[in-house]
């Protein structure tokens, strides 16, 4: 059997979908999955223990058999404690079918195959009863069902099916209970992750500036969470205008329900300012006293000397309120989270609400203006910084004519209302989506250029003569930006739409950017290497399988490949100076062959050798440069800073993913890296030496 898979394609700038063996979907699954991130999570699972005994403790002086329900077992790890603990039987139920046979095999090998039953399935298809799943209804009920938002992973209708259907009326609940928190802030580097701010254009015939479409600045935005380390945000890019507070607390003993529902608190601004922003994070009680809790809370909330244990598969969440409003110090106002089965928004009021006014259920936030479903939160940001627009301005002052004839390619740039400012004597723009066309004609409108900057639908190779009126394009601009780019290099459609347009072009025409250079440096991570570090023991359990298992699918067709990360949010250090690998000169077309490169880069300071950044750096003309990556390396201890715009390409070295294979104290690190132009992609190999 064959499956298809949907893959970015930087040779067309497209999502396409691509046949695959079977088993790839799994395999991919579980290389990217997060559990060794939760197994290694220390905190997470010597409470989730304590909090098993302690239920296991509670039946046994009732005088009961402890029965146990583990939903989403994954490995198995809770059951085993579970038994452990003196549970009398378990029933493990994991979905996923390659997890489940993996947790089979874990449970044998730990000896606890008479104790723990799996059942592959979603819970809500086992059956309870002499001939069913389970033979009677439990007493216990485990879960680990939680994300970032709490309820992102279907909680509640798993909670609603098992308390109906699988478990005891009053059953002992591990955790016991969920709280929300969430705190309203002033953040005007979160507010430019939602909304498109002015820009201002210095031009020879004056100042102009580029606004927004009102369809922008009244819509609620994209309908997602937005989920960051938080702990990573410095307390000078925000401002608390309230103490946090609990919003809502889920009995996971008791029927819970996924009726959407609402819940207001009153805040006190402790502060004058501009409520953008919601912040919010959740804690989970393991005992129903309390006493041991597992929380996600950021430093701030925290006591100096309080450890934060780091973690990845739970982070925090910035939710954007659909408008800014502006709050007095001392006078009150209603923050209110809504949430449905799958997610949760947040609204502010001022003055009072009266519970009769207030819907039943407020639908939850949709993007209308079109922006929040082309540009990701990153994006927003990376248009509203104006240093970076500042050096393209400059960059397009050196090239532009007052009769260049200019073609942007990217999804939704706002190069071509630059280029029109700053004189270019006709301005078109090739947007390949109707979701950027249609953006792109509401941002001209409502900066009065619907009939100065053509909009050109159309694939780069479709294009025609007519398009442009007959006329060839001198100055072919890009930022470049591309919807559907997951790693650096994807960008590089840019260059692949250049050379489609070659015969469009002038025998002189001006590229910006001119070039691309792909660049890496050896790091070593403070935390982000434990997502794919194997666990072996856990906790006193062998999960070694499990690590075999994901190995097995890191090494899927014998492929490894980079995967991105937003690495200002994981601190890590250079042990190397960074290397330029390849250059792509985008005055050029794109060669046939393969382009490769073979090099030693040697280590400068002594650390754990975790793996290897890769970044795009743009050469916009020989003085300016934009980089996707590094921006600089801070001191000399090599602490580096990341632009936030952008995912870099992280590889992770075996020596991660097979401790074993480690070399103490490398002092150079091989490296092949290749370019093939027929699919776009870039791959790689790393050999530690030492």
């Amino acid at each position: 059997m064959k499956i298809f898979c949907g893959r970015a394609n930087p040779i067309t700038g497209a999502v396409e979908w691509l046949e695959e063996d079977e088993n790839y979907d799994y395999h991919q699954e579980i290389a990217r999955s997060c559990y060794a991130d939760m197994l290694n999570d220390k905190d997470r699972n010597t409470k989730y223990f304590q909090g098993i005994r302690a239920a296991v403790g509670r039946v046994k002086e009732r005088g009961e058999r402890a029965i146990v329900l583990d939903i989403g077992t994954g490995t198995g790890l809770l059951s085993m404690m579970a038994v452990t603990a003196g549970a009398d039987f378990c029933y493990a139920v994991e979905v996923f079918k390659p997890m489940a046979e993996t947790a089979v095999k874990i449970v044998e090998k730990n000896g606890f195959s008479n104790k723990i039953k799996i059942i592959n399935k979603h819970s809500t298809e086992v059956t309870v009863g002499p001939d069913g799943d389970m033979q009677s209804r439990a007493n216990i009920l485990i879960t680990e069902l939680f994300d970032t938002e709490l309820i992102g992973e279907g909680a509640l209708p798993s909670y609603e099916h098992a308390h109906r259907h699988l478990v005891e009326e009053g059953c002992e609940a591990v955790p016991h209970r969920a709280t929300v928190y969430a705190q309203l802030v002033e953040s005007k580097r979160m507010w430019s992750w939602n909304k498109l701010f002015p820009i201002h254009v210095q031009a020879e015939d004056g100042n102009k500036m580029i606004v927004s479409p009102p369809e922008m600045e009244n819509c609620p935005g994209a309908p997602s969470v937005y989920d960051i380390q938080l702990n990573q945000v410095p307390l000078c890019d925000f401002m608390a205008l309230s103490e946090s507070v609990t919003m809502f607390s889920v009995d996971f003993s008791k029927q819970v329900s996924r009726a959407p529902s609402y819940h207001t608190v009153q805040l006190l601004p402790m502060k004058s300012g501009k409520a953008q922003v919601v912040l919010s994070w959740w804690d989970i009680d393991m005992d129903p006293a309390g006493s041991i809790k597992c929380t996600m809370a950021p430093y701030w909330t925290r006591s100096a000397s309080e450890d934060i244990p780091w973690r990845d598969h739970w982070m925090q969440c910035v939710y954007f309120l659909p408008n800014e409003e502006p709050v007095v110090q001392g006078e009150s106002v209603n923050l209110t989270a809504f949430h449905d089965d799958y997610s949760v928004w947040y609204k502010l009021q001022k003055g009072r609400i009266e519970e009769d006014n207030m819907p039943a259920h407020v639908e939850s936030p949709v993007c209308r203006c079109q922006a929040h479903l082309l540009w990701n939160r990153p994006r927003f940001g990376e248009l509203n910084d104006q240093n970076r627009t500042a050096q393209y301005i400059q960059a397009l002052q050196k090239v532009l004519k007052p009769n260049s004839i200019c073609l942007s390619v990217s999804d939704g740039s706002l190069l071509p209302v630059l280029a029109h400012h700053l004189g270019a004597e006709e301005v078109f723009t090739l947007e390949t989506s109707s979701v950027s066309h249609s953006l792109m004609q509401k941002i001209f409108k409502a900066n009065h250029l619907e009939n100065k900057i053509k909009i050109i639908e159309k694939n780069p190779e479709l294009l025609t003569a007519s398009d442009l009126g007959d006329k060839k394009v001198s100055l072919l601009i890009g930022e470049p930006f591309f919807s559907t780019s997951l790693l650096p290099w994807h960008n590089l459609y840019f260059w692949y739409a250049r050379t489609a347009l070659a015969h469009h072009l002038t025998s002189d025409v001006k590229v910006l950017p001119q070039s691309a250079s792909l660049h890496l440096m050896v790091v070593e991570f403070k935390d982000l290497w434990r997502i794919r570090s194997p666990c072996g023991i856990c906790e006193g359990f062998d999960v070694h399988i499990m690590d075999e298992m994901i190995k097995n699918s890191l090494d899927f067709r014998e492929s490894r490949e980079a995967e991105p990360h937003p690495l200002w949010e994981y601190p890590c250090k250079s042990l190397s100076d960074p290397v330029e690998v390849f250059t792509f000169d985008f005055q050029q077309t794109v060669p046939e062959h393969v382009i490769r490169k073979e090099g030693h880069i040697n280590l400068a300071r002594i650390g754990k050798s975790h793996g290897a950044v890769l970044w795009m750096e743009y050469q916009l003309v020989p003085s300016l440069i934009i980089s996707t990556g590094l921006v600089q390396v801070s001191d000399e201890k090599g602490y580096c800073q990341w632009t936030p715009h952008c995912k870099q390409a992280v590889y992770f070295f075996r020596s991660v993913i097979e401790p074993e294979s480690l070399i103490n104290n490398p002092s150079t690190v091989a490296y092949t890296v290749s370019f093939n132009p027929k699919t776009g992609e870039v791959g790689m190999d790393f050999q530690l030496l030492n």
